[in-house]
């Protein structure tokens, strides 16, 4: 049985998806930065993939220059304060803290980077300016972390620049995509705020791009694009039964769960089909939201979850159950969910396998699946000289991320397949850089 019951108000919502790394106050600053070493080639920065100086800010943080410190962290990381409380610290920056090797507590690094770029956002304390126009436009496609820091680092280089977004909000992943308990609709808003008066550049909303002739008109207009457009909707699995109503995809789950929130219906049994960390939000979310009992069904052991440990640790400590070793064959009902058809699984030859005659039906009222994007394959086949691998990523050089397509450019999850916000910054920046060279060159 679930400890959450169904969340009916605002207030019982937000006591349900209580902040997993809530902000810390003054004093607490003061005192987790104390604790940092300062150490010289510091390990933390090496495993940031946007190379934040982390002993600096903290330096900054605890000599009382909170201003210097978001200063440094978004010279490197445009989604600074997004970053601090949704990025896997636990094994990136945090995991690589020294004081894991004494068996001491690792720094909190992304609750410090959160309170001083939190200070500066609600204080609307301008650290940036656009650099002086060159005359040149970029178009930006997805305002997500990609596409945003994309077109703060060339609003930087004095770019005019313009960003088109499908949805009618901006943020991409972090709005529409990341477990509520992370991150709150109102903080991630509140950064796109923020960059967008420090650089001044233009969000076109509810302008999806389907046709060919919409990238022509855009290659006629400007003199770059980036493609910053993440991924599609959940992945089909291909059995019997995902029609049937309650049976849903864990993206289009997360979605409706941030826009919707305590409004958002669940099951009483839910089974949450994955072993990433996309299922682990969704089983966690589920718990939270009353659901009486949840499963999560992974068809390999618990030791080949693809998933960070800590993501399921996390959802096992809401009541989460897990079930091991089953593979989903049926999803069974009548116009709508009334239970999951397993097989059980095991490896031969290094090959995974279902038992013959191990068949059993868990019953359950809703279904979700955490089954993986589709890539945005349908999209970009409508440029003209752009090439995609077998998995439907772009093909982009690694340094500049220009594609064949020598006026486009891309990174984040439509270039890497789906990873993590703070890749698509990093990707994002040196896509600028990128365009800035080969438009000056």
């Amino acid at each position: 049985m679930s400890e959450f019951k169904n969340p009916t108000t605002e207030q019982e919502y937000h006591r349900n998806f209580e902040q997993i790394k809530p902000l810390m106050n003054d004093t607490q600053a003061y005192y987790e930065s104390s604790r940092c070493l300062f150490c010289y080639d510091a390990p933390c920065v090496t495993a940031c993939p946007t190379h934040i100086d982390i002993p600096l800010f903290i330096r900054q943080i605890n000599s009382g220059n909170t201003a210097g410190a978001a200063k440094t962290i978004y010279d490197s990381n445009y989604f600074g304060n997004t970053c601090g409380k949704v990025c896997p610290t636990e094994v990136l920056c945090e995991g690589a803290c020294v004081y894991n090797l004494q068996e001491v507590k690792a720094i909190e690094i992304g609750r410090l980077q959160t309170f001083a770029t939190t200070k500066v956002i609600s204080e609307n304390k301008r650290l940036f300016s656009s650099g002086r126009s060159n005359g040149k436009k970029v178009a930006v496609i997805g305002a997500g972390p990609a596409g945003i820091s994309c077109a703060c680092m060339l609003r930087s280089k004095g770019y005019e620049v313009d960003i088109y977004e499908a949805q009618e909000k901006p943020s991409g992943l972090t709005l529409y995509g990341v477990a509520p308990y992370k991150i709150t609709n109102e903080e991630a808003l509140k950064e796109i705020n923020y960059l967008q008066e420090q650089f001044d550049f233009k969000i076109n909303y509810n302008i999806p791009f389907v046709s060919g002739e919409q990238f022509k008109d855009l290659e006629n207009k400007y003199d770059a694009i980036f493609l910053g457009i993440g991924l599609g909707e959940t992945s089909s699995i291909r059995i019997k039964g995902e029609e049937l109503a309650n049976c849903l995809g864990a993206v289009e789950f997360i979605s409706e769960l941030r826009i919707n929130q305590h409004k958002t219906k669940i099951g009483k049994k839910v089974i949450v089909l994955g072993g990433g960390n996309t299922a682990m939000d969704a089983a966690s979310e589920s718990a939270r939201l009353g659901a009486e009992k949840v499963i999560l069904s992974f068809r390999r052991s618990v030791s080949n979850l693809r998933a960070y440990y800590f993501e399921y640790e996390l959802a096992k400590s809401v009541g989460v159950h897990g079930m091991f070793n089953v593979s989903p064959v049926e999803i069974t009902g009548n116009g709508k969910v009334e239970g999951v058809k397993f097989a059980r699984t095991k490896v031969i030859n290094g090959k995974l396998e279902n038992i013959p005659g191990s068949e059993f039906i868990e019953s359950c009222d809703m279904v979700i699946k955490a089954t993986g994007q589709t890539k945005q394959v349908g999209i970009l086949k409508n440029i003209s000289g752009l090439k995609t691998d077998e998995l439907g990523r772009v093909i982009a050089d690694a340094k500049t991320f220009q594609t064949d397509n020598p006026k486009y450019f891309a990174a984040g999850d439509v270039y890497n397949g789906g990873v993590e916000v703070v890749n698509a910054v990093a990707e994002a920046i040196l896509a600028a850089k990128g365009i800035d060279n080969w438009l000056n060159s």
